[in-house]
């Protein structure tokens, strides 16, 4: 399927989203500044009430901040020179919490009624890509209270890529769903990530889908911007203050062992090798999630394991998580990051302090996305 290319004008800042925007209300103020990937996934990350969703609805101009949103060249509002365009002014796609579907409309009916309002100058998403992309086939004649939550926010979305938008944003649409209908949900996310050529803004506070899904990512704190980058290196560099502590690798498939299942994956820091990963072709691109409490750890190389992933590594420090377990941060070869959560017991036995040398024992890992 060829990518839905979006039309741009020609500017010095074709390919980025910027974003400079002030909002003040009682006991609360937005103020930040970005300068965001013109394309793939970039998601708004934090805690609740720390303006996640507010910058999200003044992006689309459904909240009055002050300030310029400039999207691939085509300025949306800019303050300075008193241009200011309403929601249904600019050329961006809306999913929300919930579906928010036409109860009195089929499937087909509400994902046309985003099609009808997206001038035919500018439509770059056909209804049948949108099908296609989101499995919809199946389910064009049905009324929206027939379907499954997952359903339901699958066809909101579809009906959002109807309008050819040159901005996606979604506000967190899976946090209404139950972990199978997430489940459901996630790889029709990532098949968009793939093969759209739209820039999404994706609002979460949950790690998992962030490390799945984001390219970019921005950590809000009170309404500021307190980090952004890579998605590998702001979710590494918070890491060890989430619930659960992992650390998130960017890799590439390099071989494939038919015989066995099992596929190799290189990343700066050595090479591991994965389950369920025959299907992807050879240098595809891999980001990998590995749990701190999977990693357990030695002074010497382990003999006659049945794991079948060891990297050498070297402490950088160690903090008590709890009077029971201590939380290591390690750094492999090449430098690249990685959290074991071992007993506090153990962490004494072994005498771990920055600059010991050791060897990290992978059990599982989860493989996010391609």
């Amino acid at each position: 399927m060829s990518p839905a290319n979006i039309d741009t004008n020609s500017d010095t800042h074709h390919d980025t989203v910027q974003v400079r925007l002030q909002l003040q209300r009682p006991g609360f103020a937005l103020e930040v500044q970005m300068q965001l990937p013109g394309h793939g996934v970039t998601a708004l990350f934090g805690p609740s009430g720390c303006g996640k969703t507010t910058c999200l609805r003044a992006i689309a101009g459904l909240e009055r901040a002050r300030g310029l949103v400039q999207v691939n060249g085509q300025c949306w509002q800019d303050d300075a020179q008193r241009l200011w365009l309403p929601t249904h002014q600019r050329a961006l796609g809306y999913v929300f919490q919930e579906a928010s579907l036409f109860a009195h409309l089929n499937v087909r009916a509400n994902m046309e009624f985003g099609l009808r309002r997206t001038p035919l100058a500018r439509r770059r998403v056909s209804l049948e890509q949108a099908v296609a992309l989101l499995g919809l086939e199946h389910l064009l004649a049905r009324m929206p209270h027939t379907l499954s939550g997952g359903e339901r926010q699958r066809v909101a979305i579809a009906r959002a890529l109807a309008t050819s938008p040159q901005l996606l944003l979604m506000d967190e649409p899976l946090s209404a769903l139950d972990a199978a209908r997430k489940a459901e949900v996630l790889p029709y996310l990532e098949r968009l990530q793939r093969q759209l050529d739209i820039p999404m803004l994706y609002v979460s506070h949950a790690h998992d889908e962030v490390a799945r899904l984001a390219d970019h990512v921005v950590l809000l704190h009170a309404g500021r911007v307190a980090a952004q980058g890579s998605a590998s290196q702001i979710l590494n560099q918070h890491a060890q203050n989430a619930a659960q502590p992992s650390t998130v690798l960017e890799a590439q498939i390099a071989h494939h062992d038919d015989a066995d299942g099992l596929s190799s994956a290189r990343f700066s820091g050595g090479t591991l090798w994965l389950p369920d990963a025959l299907h992807l072709p050879l240098g595809s691109a891999v980001r990998l999630r590995i749990q701190a409490r999977d990693v357990s750890l030695s002074l010497q190389p382990l003999q006659h394991t049945s794991l079948l992933n060891t990297l050498a590594a070297q402490v950088v420090g160690v903090q008590m998580a709890s009077p029971s377990q201590a939380l290591v941060r390690l750094q492999l070869a090449g430098g690249a990051p990685l959290l074991a959560s071992v007993s506090t017991r153990s962490a004494r036995q072994l005498q771990l302090q920055p600059g010991l040398a050791v060897y990290a024992h992978l059990k599982s890992m989860a493989l996010l996305g391609c």
